[in-house]
């Protein structure tokens, strides 16, 4: 049984529609609230048994929360693995639900509930993690939608929760509010002008941590960093909330000040870097996926400095998705081996490129 994305709002995308604020630095934000229900054993430790009473009472109170009245289920241990690749890299799921690693195999009970939007994965390494997906830099909409969803599930399923400590989770650094918030932020600019060191280094001094664009485990390519909370206990929802606020913000600004230094200081290289990231993915006949994020990251930088007009971030975004591997196979209707990924990325780059910009320059 293969995965019928139609059925959802964007096909689960519509995060990517570089609506929200600073949508051409900060692609996406995300909260992530872990919890567990009551009286079942931790994920990892739960018989297959538990872990399915638990989808059971899950899919019980879901049906009774209004944001979740249209929501999708699937049951990722009932699709093979090239579905689970495609909505993990949608990012509607984690690596760990999807099952993608060999020495850690799709669980028993593995599910997830997607409406526009709002996502609640099942029997991850915790019962419950509730997400909110947004578009642009847009913490505290994510924050009010996962907030009344989490109060309303909360109400329906028994979850485990200590006076002292806080809501109890599987890692110990999510033990207190259980949150996660991440900002998934494209900064070339701090990359080029050597910067980019000390950015990373502040932000681990005032606890947050950087990853790459699928989070933990995962490199960063493209320039593309993913910044997040590191822990919860002790601190509120609202003082995480803000602190990401200020830093991320902080974290724009210097983005913006140095792509303004870069074009004084080194125009015309600079241009000429970005133009030819932009013909590389014009006529390249194969590209792999570090190749792709990498000029695709160039010329996402030359539209944020006005030196490509005709291209939408949008477009740009959309790119980063459907051109890795389970797109790539989903649209080509079979399984494709390395060298012809590499070629069908590139004809999919080339095509998309040539529809919305014609001819620029």
């Amino acid at each position: 049984m293969s995965v019928d994305l139609s059925l959802l709002p964007d096909g689960g995308m519509g995060w990517l529609d570089a609506s929200g604020q600073y949508a051409d630095i900060v692609l996406s934000t995300r909260i992530r609230l872990a919890r567990n229900v009551d009286g079942y054993a931790f994920t990892a430790n739960a018989r297959d048994g538990e872990r399915l009473r638990v989808l059971s009472q899950v899919r019980e109170a879901v049906g009774a929360v209004p944001a979740l009245n249209e929501s999708v289920m699937y049951r990722l241990d009932e699709l093979p693995p090239a579905s689970r690749a495609l909505l993990h890299e949608r990012h509607l799921v984690s690596k760990e639900l999807a099952g993608l690693d060999a020495q850690h195999p799709v669980r028993t009970g593995a599910a997830v509930f997607l409406a526009d939007g709002l996502g609640v994965m099942v029997n991850e390494e915790d019962h419950l993690r509730l997400q909110a997906l947004r578009s642009g830099f847009a913490l505290q909409d994510a924050f009010a939608a996962i907030d009344k969803l989490d109060r309303d599930l909360g109400s329906r399923l028994p979850y485990s929760f200590h006076n002292e400590f806080g809501f109890l989770t599987a890692c110990p650094t999510n033990v207190g509010t259980g949150m996660r918030g991440s900002v998934l932020i494209h900064l070339p600019g701090l990359v080029l002008t050597k910067e980019i060191g000390k950015v990373l280094a502040s932000l681990q001094q005032m606890g947050l941590t950087y990853r790459g664009l699928y989070g933990e485990g995962s490199e960063v390519v493209g320039n593309f960093f993913q910044i997040s909370n590191q822990t919860t206990l002790g601190r509120s929802e609202e003082e995480l909330l803000d602190q990401l606020l200020r830093v991320v913000g902080h974290v724009v600004e210097r983005e913006a000040e140095a792509r303004r230094v870069l074009l004084r200081d080194a125009g015309y290289i600079i241009e000429d870097k970005l133009w030819r990231a932009y013909g590389t993915l014009r006529y390249a006949r194969s590209l792999t996926f570090d190749e792709a994020m990498n000029y695709l990251s160039g010329v996402r930088l030359a539209v944020g400095l006005k030196l490509i007009s005709s291209l939408s971030v949008y477009t740009l975004n959309k790119l980063l998705i459907f051109s890795q591997a389970a797109h790539l196979a989903f649209a080509e209707g079979r399984a494709l081996t390395e060298s012809e990924t590499n070629l069908a990325r590139a004809r999919y780059v080339r095509k998309a490129l040539e529809e919305e910009a014609g001819s620029v320059g």
